[in-house]
């Protein structure tokens, strides 16, 4: 009956010509325990395939910008995985409004729709609330298209947002995400111009297999988390590559078993391979890297027994509020264990869509937390510096110090001013998360296309 109702509302529309948002259906009135707050929140479903025998639908949560969004820019964020919620992860643990506290939520101090109007969604269909009634792999190219219809879709529910200055960003395995998707928009928009993008960021990104893999056993070292003696088998016997090849394609050698059983003797279950330097007790949102770091490969992280925001996402009364239900799930999770992905495509580079990205003039910043040693810095920096070459793009803002306040935030490095690095300092996989005000800083600059401060402020 509500689809109908919807569908008649939007032909009434159509047939006397004016502009006619749906978003009204999805509007949030209160989410439980939340504080008092002046911007809007909505959520609810986009359905991205539908036929007789099947439906398949992403679940999305945005939030509008906290003062005047009607001039702010529209950013949608992907997190990884693949398999992790973007709602959980990004908006409800990183940069969304809110934070998950006991029973209720506080306000995130360092929220980014200070600065944005933000779209989270839940990609692919089986991660969170997203759902498909038909079960089928999924790979990079599927999401994409999946990705693809659910925006022009989301478009047609908020038309005001259509034209506006857009956004793509995300973390981890949204390295491949977003590249993606980015090609298939900028390929649509050569036959009608629908998208008005205008940069991507992407922090700690799977880029290109070898290169951020490999830089893994380096970085284990030089922070003295590895010995001299297992570095050089790290890199000479049985790389990180070599290791992720051979389990993805089920048959891990003796050889590269020994290997990793040294490297997770010496690195020990009590270390957050995410942030190396951070004390253990990080909550399982962060456990983005399914495919990455496979538990069966390497040591579980160690969490809190509480998790809040998983307890709070699967509250009755807050899946009431967010209009999400569970389909096909018994309870909503933070990582899908549904989601049948094709783990061979995280060999496939996507640093060369970048460039053509890069080619087709859209802004493109890639950060690193400098804690992390599942996509060490090492790797972007050395992809990003090879791209700017292959490209021929001259440095622009030489590799400099940035700074949030009056300490260092940061180092940072422009070519040709529309390629982008930047490291954000003391600051784990998820960049938002451990380092929040810095974090931002390299959000305001990226949105207003500035160099990072160079000074104190």
């Amino acid at each position: 009956m509500a689809k109908t109702h919807l569908m008649l509302l939007f032909l009434l529309c159509s047939f006397i010509k004016i502009e006619c948002s749906l978003s009204g259906f999805d509007k949030i009135t209160k989410l439980p325990g939340q504080p008092k707050v002046g911007f809007q929140q909505y959520s609810g479903y986009i359905i991205v395939d539908k036929t007789n025998m099947k439906e398949k639908a992403f679940f999305y949560y945005f939030v509008e910008a906290e003062r005047d969004p009607a001039s702010k820019p529209l950013v949608l964020w992907l997190n990884g995985g693949p398999g992790c919620s973007s709602v959980g992860i990004g908006g409800f643990s990183e940069h969304g409004p809110f934070r998950t506290n006991g029973n209720g939520l506080v306000k995130n101090k360092c929220s980014w729709n200070s600065e944005a109007n933000m779209l989270y969604w839940e990609s692919p269909a089986g991660v969170g609330f997203s759902y498909s009634s038909e079960k089928s792999k999924m790979n990079d190219e599927l999401t994409a298209r999946d990705n693809l219809v659910f925006l022009k879709r989301w478009f047609m529910k908020f038309p005001q947002y259509s034209q506006r200055e857009l956004f793509l960003m995300g973390e981890s395995y949204a390295g491949h995400y977003i590249p993606h998707l980015a090609q298939l928009m900028t390929q649509s928009n050569k036959k009608q111009r629908v998208f008005n993008l205008k940069g991507i960021a992407l922090g700690n990104p799977v880029l290109d297999y070898v290169t951020d893999f490999n830089s893994r056993a380096e970085f284990l070292w030089s922070h003295g988390v590895i010995s001299d003696s297992t570095y050089n088998i790290f890199t000479s016997v049985c790389n990180y590559s070599r290791l992720m090849s051979e389990f993805y394609r089920d048959s891990l050698s003796s050889t590269c078993s020994g290997v990793i059983g040294e490297v997770n003797k010496e690195t020990s279950r009590f270390v957050d391979i995410y942030d190396v330097t951070l004390d253990i007790c990080i909550a399982s949102v962060f456990a983005q890297s399914k495919v990455i770091s496979p538990q069966q490969v390497i040591n579980n992280i160690d969490v809190c027994l509480e998790d809040e925001t998983v307890n709070y996402l699967n509250r009755k009364d807050v899946q009431k509020a967010l209009h999400a239900r569970l389909v096909g799930v018994d309870k909503w999770n933070v990582t899908s264990n549904i989601l049948d992905y094709d783990h061979l495509d995280v060999e496939k580079p996507t640093i060369s869509l970048i460039g053509s990205l890069v080619m087709e003039g859209i802004p493109v910043l890639v950060f690193s937390g400098d804690q992390d040693s599942v996509i060490p810095l090492t790797g972007s920096r050395t992809l990003v510096h090879g791209l700017a070459k292959q490209l021929g793009l001259n440095t622009t803002v030489p590799y400099r110090v940035w700074f949030q306040g009056q300490q260092v935030g940061g180092w940072t490095q422009v070519y040709g001013n529309i390629l982008s690095y930047a490291t954000i300092r003391g600051a784990a996989h998820e960049t938002p998360f451990s380092q929040p005000e810095r974090s931002l800083v390299v959000f305001k600059s990226f949105l207003k296309g500035m160099p990072l401060p160079e000074k104190f402020s």
